[in-house]
């Protein structure tokens, strides 16, 4: 595959909460979005209802807040955001997330109806000793899954009928796993993208998730925050969470900065294809380790 940053890119992030894609991407694609305009689309799915995420409010409650809180975001970030829907056209429940047929099938048809350049999505731990959320290592264990599967146009016609007599080529993205603050001491980082210029929108788009914040955050008790008195506040806290991911990836400083890594699931990129396309690397903080290591697997046109 060679370099894309030529035309229009397409940037997926596939993640299992509300307020995932805030918290690990969200100054990349701003960054990007800047850099290419009309020339970009992005697109953000969740992949669990959100029920759970919640101390006093029902559950059905909490669905409907949380993607009214998402699609506040997205408008302020510029982006698309899609819940992920099964071959049922129901969402998976969140907290008992998964690797099922169904889920397989769910993501193949996103991704394949998309075709992204790029894709996002969480980790998955190597050391068994790391901490781990559910949703999340099943979002990754599927899309690692599902990613041989995305230019096998046969691969899901019992859940998706309609998809009979369409085969296509489909294009496969590169796929790159974000930071992840559940896997404490266990996050690994290729290249890291300098998002401080994006401060304020990242500020501006997880302050969109208020309940979050301002209740379930703070009830859960091991991220160690109280409710921001104000935006200002919140700015403050975010920073603090800044510094903390920095001191764990060995990033100097408290600005702000996001860490992904080089995954041989899909399409593998070259070093030059990646600095050509990514906004804000910074080459000092990226040791590009991965990519030296699936150099065998990758084929130039």
């Amino acid at each position: 595959m060679g370099n894309i940053h030529h035309g229009a890119v397409k940037i997926l992030f596939l993640h299992a909460h509300f307020d995932d894609y805030e918290f690990t991407a969200s100054g990349l694609f701003e960054l990007w979005r800047r850099k290419l305009g009309d020339e970009l689309r992005a697109r953000v799915v969740v992949c669990t209802d959100g029920r759970a995420g919640h101390h006093f409010r029902s559950p059905e409650e909490t669905t409907e807040l949380r993607i009214s809180e998402q699609l506040a975001s997205a408008k302020a970030g510029q982006y698309e955001f899609q819940s992920l829907r099964l071959p049922d056209g129901s969402i998976p429940r969140e907290a008992c997330l998964l690797v099922t047929r169904d889920l397989l099938a769910a993501l193949w048809k996103t991704i394949r109806d998309f075709e992204p350049d790029y894709l996002f999505c969480p980790p998955l731990p190597a050391d068994p000793l790391a901490g781990i959320h559910v949703d999340h290592v099943a979002v990754a264990e599927a899309v690692r899954k599902v990613a041989y599967m995305i230019n096998v146009p046969h691969a899901f016609l019992e859940e998706y009928p309609a998809e009979v007599g369409k085969a296509k080529p489909c294009k496969v993205p590169v796929i790159l796993n974000t930071f992840d603050c559940y896997m404490a001491g266990a996050n690994a980082l290729d290249f890291v993208v300098d998002v401080e210029d994006a401060f304020e929108s990242i500020c501006e788009m997880t302050w969109c998730h208020q309940s979050q914040i301002m209740e379930w955050l703070p009830w859960v008790g091991r991220h160690k925050m109280s409710p921001p008195e104000s935006f200002e506040g919140w700015k403050h806290i975010l920073r603090d969470r800044f510094a903390r991911q920095n001191r764990e990836l060995g990033v100097p400083g408290s600005q702000a900065s996001e860490a992904f890594m080089v995954t041989a699931w899909g399409e593998v990129p070259t070093k030059d294809q990646i600095m050509a396309d990514f906004p804000g690397i910074n080459p000092v903080w990226s040791p590009f380790g991965n990519l030296s290591k699936f150099a065998s697997v990758h084929h130039e046109e």
